[in-house]
């Protein structure tokens, strides 16, 4: 991997954006890397430059306001590389009076990126430069000598960079070297792809050059067996959590093109789809749909999905209210710009009556693994089902939906063949299950296909269901059931025993650990491989993480509580979760109501 492009100590960098870089080669004092074998919980980094009138931290951006990121990586095939770490702005620390004339000081003391400290520091003798991390949340691994390191920095638009070509060690498990000139220059050359690393502008790299695999011979992504080439792994099921964007309008959703590993959209309920692009939140919004959306209490843009083709078709799907309150389906297209949607191009597949009451619109899509869109409705709102929604199989609400939207006329869908009620009509054949009351999240298993629904339930208890992959037609029980448990308020309670029809979920709790499930995901990501097949969930009142890997016998099974794991650093909290999330590569993320997205990171 070229020297240049594999800049080995730390990217701080680059919430601004700028046309053009501003170098500042660096002398490395000394650099410092630990990977004892089989401990990568004891895994140490140390990167210092000081005194050195390259370094003025005073001329540049603030990285409180916009952010930074880290980067040490080797030149050779096989060697080691943090990858891109961006760094949160709120664990800055303005040094000086006033504030940021002496330099900024980054501390996380549960290094959950891998870093814990950098100083980046102004001197009348030149200005200083370090950075310290430990725990296997730092992926630099040393399996073979290595080649020249580099370090890149970036605060904005300047970058600071130092290149260490000799060694007092250099072994598996263990390199150190001192006294590095500065480098020519900071210019980046291009990544070499087929060395096995993922690089700058590379979505993957299986270590060969050949297209046809998943991973064509630019080491751009060609399908999804490829997500995981070139990406580090964590072995272990530690986890941690780091803050990846701020400052957004009740966000509810986090999603993500199935081939775009540098992208995630965030849905803001009041009507906005933002982008975080490369750990950046981008200022203009990907969708701008406000005028459209009734933005109050439960109501508001809830959902968006996009078609497994986004890539060469530029569909994509949004679930909102609109501003009668009535549920609404719709396409839109991609516009000329990647990060632009044409808000022109809506054509409307569903609209759904809801205006009994602004609570219980549901509100998610998602693609199948069959290629269909599977949406999932409210039982129309109000306590204990007035409409009786749920056992209806005449309205569309307290349903889930399985649509065909591979149609180019109106109404820009059809029944997908297999859909268990074929002979009820149109739009009711769109049904696939039924029983529920507010399914708040629900997802597939990447891998074996099954569908897990959250349900949030009535007064006293929460669940999650599951469904084998490809089963239609089952009934989850609301109104009859709340969870496990006999609802049904009239005449008279009558609850089948044993609750024959009637498909009972695999976990329940009570309102005593929360009020309101949200559901989330079963792990299929790269960065954890010993987390796979483990199903995530939340709650919105308590906030609470907690998972569980398999189903026996009807019961969900290992059941952990991981909270206090992904409580994330520097005195931030994770207060009112609205929604757990995905991106491209499976990685989960959790979003905070307060306006934060926040990534599970692998732990120390």
């Amino acid at each position: 991997m070229p020297r240049s492009l594999r800049l080995t100590t730390l990217v701080l960098a680059l919430v601004a954006t700028s046309s053009f870089a501003v170098d500042h080669p660096i002398e490395g004092d000394r650099l410092g890397i630990a990977d004892p074998p089989a401990n990568a919980a004891r895994r140490k980094v140390v990167f210092t430059a000081t005194r050195d009138f390259a370094i003025d931290p005073t001329t540049v951006a603030d990285p409180r306001s916009v952010g930074a990121t880290l980067e040490i990586s080797g030149e050779n095939p096989g060697d080691g590389s943090s990858g891109v770490i961006a760094l949160d702005p709120s664990l800055w620390t303005a040094l000086g009076t006033p504030p940021g004339s002496k330099g900024y000081r980054y501390l996380d003391f549960n290094s959950s990126t891998g870093v814990r400290k950098i100083v980046f520091k102004a001197g009348r003798k030149g200005g200083n430069l370090g950075v310290g991390g430990r725990g296997s949340a730092w992926l630099y691994q040393v399996t073979q000598p290595q080649g020249s390191i580099s370090a890149r920095f970036t605060v904005g638009s300047d970058v600071y960079c130092a290149e260490f070509t000799t060694f007092q060690r250099n072994q598996p498990g263990k390199v150190s070297s001192k006294k590095a000139p500065p480098p020519a220059s900071c210019t980046l050359t291009p990544p070499v792809c087929g060395n096995g690393t993922i690089e700058s502008g590379e979505e993957c790299d299986d270590g060969g050059t050949m297209s046809g695999d998943g991973c064509s011979d630019t080491c751009q992504l060609e399908n999804t067996s490829a997500i995981c080439a070139g990406v580090p792994s964590v072995a272990g099921t530690s986890i941690a959590s780091v803050r990846v964007a701020a400052g957004l309008s009740s966000p509810l959703f986090v999603t993500a093109p199935r081939l775009d590993p540098n992208r995630v959209f965030v849905v803001e309920q009041g009507g906005r789809i933002r982008i975080i692009k490369n750990g950046i939140l981008l200022p203009t919004a990907f969708l701008a749909i406000e005028s459209k959306v009734n933005f109050s209490g439960e109501q508001g843009l809830l959902s968006m999905a996009f078609h497994p083709d986004y890539e060469t078709n530029g569909r994509f799907f949004v679930y909102y209210s609109n501003t009668d309150g009535d549920i609404t389906i719709a396409r839109y297209q991609v516009s000329g710009n990647p990060d632009l949607a044409d808000d022109t191009s809506e054509k409307i597949l569903l609209t759904i009556n809801h205006q009994f009451a602004n609570n219980h619109n549901g509100g998610q899509l998602q693609f199948g693994p069959d290629g269909y869109l599977y949406a999932a409705t409210g039982d129309g709102g109000g306590g204990g089902d007035p409409l009786a929604s749920g056992q209806n199989l005449m309205t569309m609400l307290g349903k889930q939906l399985r649509i065909d939207v591979d149609v180019e006329t109106p109404p820009y869908y059809a029944t997908p063949a297999g859909n268990p009620f074929p002979g009820a009509g149109d739009p009711f054949d769109l049904i696939w299950a039924y029983g529920l009351r507010n399914p708040w999240r629900f997802s597939f298993d990447r891998q074996t296909g099954e569908l897990y629904t959250a349900d949030v339930g009535q007064n006293a208890w929460e669940e999650v269901d599951v469904q084998p992959a490809g089963t239609g037609g089952l009934n989850y029980g609301w109104r009859v059931f709340e969870a496990r448990h006999c609802f049904d308020p009239s005449p008279a309670a009558d609850c089948p025993n044993p609750p024959t029809g009637f498909t009972m979920p695999v976990l329940e709790y009570d309102h005593g650990q929360g009020c309101s499930i949200i559901g989330g995901y079963v792990y299929r990501g790269c960065a954890l491989p010993d987390l796979q097949g483990t199903y995530f969930y939340s709650d919105y009142c308590s906030a609470f993480v907690r998972t569980f890997k398999g189903v026996s016998g009807g019961d969900a099974q290992n059941l952990a509580d991981r909270t206090a794991d992904v409580h994330p650093p520097g005195g931030l909290t994770i207060d009112s979760v609205t929604s757990l999330g995905e991106d491209a590569r499976g990685e989960l993320y959790i979003v905070d109501q307060g306006g934060e997205v926040f990534k599970i990171v692998p732990g120390s």
